[in-house]
């Protein structure tokens, strides 16, 4: 019997304009109260962005937000892991080294920090995934430990750079999702490890979750669920590492997955 369910957000759960079929997650929503499933985006978004997302219905998720280092119900935080001041202005220094050109998003416990001087464009791409957004003049003003730190590179160069982050592979955990995105967590700390945090926390078993995902950063994700389904457009490794395979994310295939699976599911007495 399935108690819960995880999404990952961008390229998943949310079609291509970022955004979701809300008449049919009335629908969604309804059907996981009923069979008493909980539900749970796991995601890169700020926890606050998805908050904005989802609106009222944002109170009723676990979210596992800021690329999975922190839960969030009903408005508290109910776990985090955090990064050290010190590592994590080390690695932004070697960021800023290797490149001036891709955007750096330093995220601490008061929000999302970014330079002053980016491009009116940058600065809306990281706005899509973070509510709360201050400006700096330089990443050493900063004295808080970090929550994560995202690179965005419009050059599709995030590959060759996480390469270029070898020295810090074994005290932090660096992801590339995608040729456009690296996301920088405490070591040990990914999608995977949180939710396993998060199924201890709600007294659930692989074998009663279902997860979807679509990007290199998912795989830890999957792994966590008997019922994992890559969505359509997923990388090829997704869809090996997936059980299933389901419809493409422009075609709300979360959520459609989410009705055939709990249809045939008792509802909760």
């Amino acid at each position: 019997m399935i108690k819960l369910v995880l999404s990952d957000m961008d390229g998943t759960f949310l079609n291509n304009s970022g955004d979701f079929n809300r008449e049919l997650y009335k629908e969604v929503k309804k059907l996981m109260l009923e069979k008493g499933v909980v539900f749970a985006p796991v995601t890169g978004k700020q926890c606050e962005r998805v908050e904005e997302l989802f609106g009222e219905d944002a109170n009723d998720l676990w979210i596992l937000g800021d690329s999975a280092t922190r839960i969030k119900h009903n408005g508290e935080f109910v776990y985090e892991s955090l990064m050290s001041n010190k590592l994590g202005l080390e690695i932004i220094r070697l960021l800023e080294d290797i490149s001036l050109d891709h955007t750096i998003i330093a995220c601490t416990r008061n929000g999302a920090v970014i330079k002053g001087n980016i491009s009116q464009e940058e600065a809306a791409i990281v706005r899509r995934s973070y509510a709360q957004v201050r400006e700096i003049s330089d990443f050493s003003e900063i004295n808080e430990d970090f929550v994560k730190i995202t690179v965005h590179d419009p050059a599709l160069r995030c590959f060759e750079t996480r390469e270029k982050l070898s020295h810090f592979f074994e005290s932090a955990y660096i992801v590339a999702s995608e040729a456009a995105w690296i996301d920088i967590a405490n070591a040990n700390v990914h999608k995977g490890t949180t939710v396993e945090h998060l199924q201890k926390l709600l007294k659930v078993t692989p074998e009663e979750t279902l997860a979807f995902g679509d990007g290199y950063n998912d795989i830890e994700l999957l792994a966590r669920a008997t019922y994992s389904f890559a969505v359509r457009n997923a990388v090829q490794e997704i869809k090996d590492a997936a059980n299933f395979i389901t419809r493409s994310n422009e075609e709300d295939a979360v959520m459609k997955t989410i009705i055939q699976m709990l249809s045939l599911q008792e509802s909760r007495s």
